[in-house]
């Protein structure tokens, strides 16, 4: 079988694991199929995804659904005001040897040792603690004692955090947030499905997920994603796209008083891999400048630093990638 035929399988395979993990998920979560979608894209394609949205809007259910779907150790970590650092990367502790009467330092891992970690609420911890997980997200390894120890793969975050609640919160730092790959956000069901929620809500919370894809299989669809050919048309757009976020000459006359700063070059490489797994969720062989688009909302929203001509105005973020998106 040559590699061709080998990356066809596999894109079979991913295309029905994907159906199996909606038919899985679609026992406990209703609605918020484009809440999914993007979860699977950041996840297949290795990113780190922020899900933000009010109180009771099943965020860490959904997490917790799409884990059991997935063959992979999964932990969940509620952040709290008196979290610390070594509370979600483990720490040093000085251990005897009863036999012999030696005594040394042993390293006991943290909940943050796991395939899947749940950051739950985290912008109600400080900083400090926060910035645990900086070293994790980007370079998958955790140093403690001068000893780094490698994390297992893959090895994926995915935090929540509620957007209108401001009491007892730490706004994440720029470069925590710079480490997520997408951010999406959650809204409020359809009144059909809110029906379906109010009248089921003893039976969708009793309900027993499965395991439908393997960790074997999860390795190879992220490998897929990366062989997945991308013209340099999509990759000109994408590039196009992230440079006029920035307020300089690039940025269109009418949105740079919105923007203090706009994304890096890390944005870009994010489009350029989103778009290739949403290619591949949808069965196509390579992205179009659609999916450069599509990506965009969920890569840059957390990325634009807005002026405060934009709360005057009462001009989101949303809406300057929109108007970016439609200019270019």
């Amino acid at each position: 079988m040559t590699n061709n035929d080998k990356d066809i399988q596999t894109a079979r395979e991913l295309n029905d694991a994907v159906s199996s993990i909606k038919a899985e998920i679609g026992k406990r979560i209703v609605g918020q199929l484009g809440v999914i979608d993007d979860l699977l894209a950041c996840f297949i394609a290795g990113g780190h995804c922020l899900l933000t949205g009010v109180p009771g809007l099943a965020k860490t259910m959904l997490v917790q659904s799409l884990a059991r779907c997935l063959d992979l150790e999964f932990n969940r970590v509620q952040f709290t005001p008196d979290l610390m650092p070594s509370d979600i990367t483990g720490s040093e502790i000085l251990m005897e040897d009863r036999a012999s009467g030696r005594r040394e330092f042993k390293f006991l891992r943290g909940p943050i040792f796991a395939n899947i970690v749940l950051a739950d609420e985290i912008n109600r911890t400080p900083p400090k603690t926060q910035s645990a997980l900086l070293q994790a997200m980007q370079e998958r390894q955790v140093t403690s004692g001068g000893i780094t120890h490698e994390l297992p793969r893959p090895f994926w975050v995915l935090a929540t955090q509620n957007p209108i609640e401001q009491e007892g919160t730490y706004p994440l730092p720029e470069a925590q947030q710079d480490r997520f790959m997408f951010s999406v956000e959650v809204g409020y069901p359809d009144m059909e499905s809110e029906m379906l929620i109010a009248r089921n809500t003893a039976d969708y919370q009793n309900v027993e997920l499965n395991p439908v894809v393997t960790k074997e299989q999860v390795a190879a669809f992220g490998e897929l994603v990366k062989r997945v050919p991308a013209a340099d048309s999509v990759v000109s757009a994408a590039v196009r796209l992230v440079r006029a976020t920035r307020p300089g000459k690039d940025c269109p006359e009418e949105l740079r008083k919105y923007l203090t700063w706009g994304a890096g070059p890390r944005a870009s490489q994010f489009l350029v891999l989103a778009a290739r797994a949403f290619a591949l969720l949808d069965g196509r062989p390579a992205p179009d400048i659609k999916d450069i688009h599509r990506a965009a909302y969920p890569v840059l929203r957390h990325r634009l630093v807005m002026s405060f001509h934009g709360d005057v105005e009462g001009v989101s973020v949303n809406d300057v990638i929109g108007r970016l998106i439609k200019t270019l």
